[in-house]
């Protein structure tokens, strides 16, 4: 998934062989939820947004297309990272 804003491409990867979600900017990294699998329950245990991209709302992004991806794919979500436990308390349709 990709758009354009403000002149740079934003493009959301799931990078399964790094156990992550992934937004870049450009070229750059710039934010990702790793999780855990275990059987069908995917845990999300660790959001980051690279210092360089912070307080754009990065982070909410790729959180939002991890869960939407993890639910398509008939998975189970766990929230053991406390920013995605929090997204999750303002998004009920996220709840198991």
């Amino acid at each position: 998934m990709s758009n354009n804003t403000d002149e740079s491409t934003v493009r959301l990867e799931h990078e399964p062989s790094d156990t992550r979600f992934a937004l870049y900017i450009d070229d750059a990294l710039a934010a990702y939820a790793e999780y855990t699998q275990h059987g069908d329950l995917r845990d999300f245990d660790h959001t980051v947004t690279e210092a360089d991209f912070r307080g754009r709302g990065l982070a909410g992004r790729v959180v939002k297309f991890a869960l939407d991806a993890t639910r398509d794919e008939g998975l189970k979500i766990g929230a053991s990272c406390s920013y995605v436990e929090n997204f999750v308390s303002k998004n009920p349709e996220y709840r198991n």
